[in-house]
């Protein structure tokens, strides 16, 4: 190991044990990888985390959403002028007629949310359906409907967990094919992602890692959100797998090179989390990076890469809380 390999490897290694950080890290810069492994997969059994456990990566989905509707775009069967209501038909009458697919993957489209993050802090209980009944995209329209909407389509930026689990809804529809079995089909078999993949919370595949409520208690999430995720969440993937998504996307492998362009450029530049968003990534303000992100009961996310391929960084926690001070202590470490 180089003396700058080692180097990384104490800076990532102390800031995982200063946040008590229960899950797994990794940072390259130019030829030097570090990566840190902390906690439990099931404390229960005391079997620890790995390398290669699968984790839930909360709305990190979104940009596996947003990559899957784009192929799909690429490939004729939709456009980004496509309206939601071609596709709809007489289902979410509340869902304003002139919303299409580039609104709803930009957080434009003004839909109401079935689970707004601008309007409550409940992580605990967020669902209002029994989550066992989500099993299938199309059962999300149980919960997509029935919003208002906040402002006219194009206008203004509201980030939307309903306006993905949409999409999820219309790609299907675009296609016969059931959603969880695209985004393998279009992103994850081009990739040679084979341990990605959207699981049943109570039917989790081996080496998966239980999402857990507190930092040290034995409580876990299955009760906390649906059984089977959809376009806003609830993949599981490991941290090779990562790498093999945002190696494949920047090769133009999975989109042209001028589409992967124009997903990361910004639809708004001032969300509300000080960074700009694009279609279906966050664009950072200080530097030339995208990011992926993703926050839900026992489950944390944050992938954020250098445009140019000079860095990169990913950690994933099966806890509720403490993948946003591991983005702080490790963007610190990476050149601007």
């Amino acid at each position: 190991m180089s003396a700058a390999s080692q180097d990384l490897a104490r800076a990532l290694s102390g800031a995982a044990d200063d946040v008590g950080m229960h899950g797994v890290a990794r940072v390259r810069v130019g030829n030097d990888t570090a990566t840190v492994v902390r906690g439990f997969a099931h404390r229960g059994w005391a079997i620890p985390n790995r390398a290669d456990t699968r984790f839930g990566i909360a709305s990190g989905t979104k940009g596996f959403t947003a990559i899957t509707v784009l192929r799909l775009v690429e490939a004729g069967a939709l456009t980004l002028q496509t309206t939601a209501r071609e596709l709809l038909g007489a289902d979410l009458p509340d869902v304003d007629d002139r919303i299409t697919i580039e609104q709803l993957l930009a957080h434009r489209s003004g839909i109401g949310d079935y689970f707004d993050e601008e309007l409550t802090n409940d992580v605990e209980y967020p669902m209002p359906v029994p989550v066992h009944q989500l099993d299938r995209s199309e059962d999300y329209l149980r919960v997509l409907g029935g919003h208002p909407m906040k402002f006219i389509p194009g206008t203004g930026f509201s980030y939307s967990n309903g306006g993905y689990a949409l999409l999820a809804v219309l790609a299907e529809r675009a296609t016969g094919t059931p959603f969880h079995d695209l985004v393998v089909r279009e992103v994850c078999a081009p990739a040679g992602m084979a341990h990605t993949e959207f699981p049943r919370s109570d039917d989790l595949p081996p080496g998966a890692a239980l999402g857990y409520l507190d930092p040290d208690g034995n409580r876990t999430n299955v009760l906390h959100l649906p059984v089977r995720g959809s376009g806003d969440g609830g993949l599981y993937t490991t941290l090779d797998d990562v790498d093999l998504f945002w190696d494949t996307l920047r090769s133009g492998r999975l989109l042209t090179p001028a589409r992967v362009a124009d997903a990361f450029t910004a639809r708004t530049d001032d969300a509300s989390n000080g960074m700009a968003n694009g279609l279906g990534f966050w664009l950072h303000r200080d530097r030339d990076a995208v990011e992926l992100h993703g926050f839900d009961p026992g489950v944390g996310f944050v992938s954020v890469i250098d445009r140019g391929g000079a860095w990169s960084f990913t950690a994933i926690v099966n806890t509720s809380r403490g993948t946003w001070p591991m983005r702080e202590r490790l963007l610190a470490l990476l050149p601007r």
